[in-house]
């Protein structure tokens, strides 16, 4: 093999993993931040923003219910772990020891109480503390862990009588680096797919219960009887 052939594979050796890279950062990493949520959801502020001023990491997902906010509210009143869970993908949160049991199917009412200055209980830390509560609008969980500062912030937006969007951003600060970095690189993919289980999870919940509601109001017009 001679000089010129060396330096060729040597070259492609570098740039092959450089695009990758490049693709990754310009295509998949955007994509990842901001699976269904729109343009405009993107650029809407919402409650807890202030609390990371210059983020390092955030991402703004969505999803489409056809349920009420009333709904959709108490399974994230309820979520934590020895309460509603995470309504995520329950198996991988019992193996990773977040949740003790399978999230919940159905409301508890002695669970709806959630007010700033809770802690949403998560196994194997020390838990999200609530910042902030609008009752069947917004949520803000705050969580501290060293120098980090993570927020979670969901949000309630009612598109008509039937139809809600829910949305959830979470913003990350941590000290610069590349410890930091790569663990936001490692973590990502993961973090997409437990919060689109998440979200999938409360939806098919709160729209169980718009079911439920509309059923019951059929029958109580009378759109059960035959001819």
């Amino acid at each position: 093999m001679d000089a010129r052939t060396t330096l060729k594979r040597a070259g492609l050796f570098v740039a092959l993993p450089a695009a990758a890279v490049a693709g990754w950062a310009a295509f998949v990493r955007p994509w990842l931040r901001r699976w269904g949520a729109t343009d405009e959801e993107i650029a809407r502020p919402m409650p807890g923003d202030e609390l990371v001023s210059r983020p390092r990491y955030r991402s703004t997902r969505a999803i489409t219910v056809r349920a009420r906010p009333e709904e959709i509210w108490p399974w994230l009143a309820q979520m934590g772990n020895g309460r509603g869970g995470l309504y995520s993908l329950d198996l991988l949160d019992r193996a990773l020891g977040v949740l003790d049991a399978p999230s919940e199917e159905r409301v508890h009412p002695e669970w709806q109480d959630l007010k700033p200055g809770d802690v949403v209980p998560i196994g194997g830390t020390p838990g999200w503390p609530v910042h902030a509560v609008e009752r069947e609008r917004s949520l803000v969980l705050r969580i501290e862990h060293g120098e980090a500062l993570v927020t979670q912030a969901w949000g309630i937006y009612p598109v008509d009588a039937e139809t809600t969007r829910l949305v959830l951003r979470v913003r990350g600060a941590a000290p610069p680096g590349l410890r930091s970095t790569a663990l936001v690189a490692m973590i990502e993919p993961q973090e997409l797919m437990m919060v689109r289980a998440q979200l999938l999870g409360i939806r098919r919940r709160a729209e169980g219960l718009a079911r439920a509601r509309r059923a019951a109001a059929q029958v109580a017009g009378g759109g059960d009887r035959g001819p």
